[in-house]
C-alpha cells in the first residue's frame, strides 16, 4: 500500500506540472507565446505532410483542423500529461488557442512527447470542441519509440464521427495501456 501511496503522489505532481505545458508565460510577451505555438503548429503540419502526404487534402479541406503538443508520463498504474495547442477554422483563419490535460489508469511505465492533429469534418462538431471543450474517453496505446527508431500505435474511443485525428511520437520511450481521460478547453490568456 505504501509503494502504490509513492507512485499516487508522484503521478500527481507530474499531473500538476503536466497542466502548465505550453508556451511559459514568463519572460514572454503574448505574441511571443502565440508564435511558439504557430511554430509548433507549423513543424507539426510539415512532419504529418512529409509521413503520410494524403492527410494535407484533409486538413485543407476540412472545416477546421486542431494541433496540439502533449506530453504524457505513465508509472506503473496511473498517467498524466497535458499540453496546448490550436484550433483553426479554414473558413475564416479564426485562431482559437486551448489547454489540455489527461489523465488515467492502467499499466506502464516511461514518458512520451507527442503530436496531435484533428480534423474537423463539420462546423458544430469544431464549434462544440472550441466551446465545450472535449472529454476523450477510454484511449488505448502502444509505443516503443526512442528518437527515431520503433513505432507507435494509437486507438481511441469515444472519438466523435465529426473529428478525424492522427498522433504522432515525438520523443521518448513508452510502453502502456492506460484507460485515459482527456479535457480540452480554451487558453483564456492567448485567445
Amino acid at each position: 500500500m505504501r509503494e502504490v501511496l509513492r507512485w499516487v503522489s508522484v503521478v500527481a505532481v507530474v499531473t500538476m506540472l503536466a497542466a502548465g505545458c505550453g508556451p511559459k508565460k514568463k519572460g514572454m510577451t503574448l505574441e511571443q507565446r502565440r508564435q511558439a505555438v504557430a511554430d509548433m503548429e507549423k513543424e507539426t503540419l510539415q512532419r504529418l505532410y512529409k509521413e503520410a502526404p494524403d492527410t494535407q487534402a484533409k486538413v485543407e479541406n476540412g472545416v477546421g483542423y486542431g494541433v496540439f503538443s502533449n506530453a504524457n508520463v505513465n508509472l506503473l498504474i496511473a498517467s498524466a500529461g497535458g499540453g496546448y495547442g490550436v484550433v483553426v477554422d479554414n473558413a475564416t483563419k479564426q485562431r482559437t488557442y486551448m489547454k489540455m490535460a489527461l489523465g488515467g489508469v492502467g499499466l506502464g511505465l516511461g514518458a512520451k512527447d507527442y503530436r496531435v492533429v484533428m480534423v474537423f469534418k463539420d462546423k458544430a462538431t469544431m464549434d462544440n470542441f472550441i466551446t465545450k471543450g472535449w472529454d476523450a474517453g477510454a484511449h488505448a496505446d502502444a509505443a516503443a519509440k526512442a528518437g527515431d527508431n520503433g513505432a507507435e500505435a494509437s486507438a481511441e474511443g469515444d472519438i466523435r464521427a465529426g473529428i478525424e485525428v492522427f498522433s504522432m511520437t515525438e520523443s521518448g520511450l513508452a510502453l502502456q495501456a492506460t484507460i485515459a481521460g482527456t479535457k480540452y478547453w480554451k487558453d483564456k490568456d492567448l485567445n
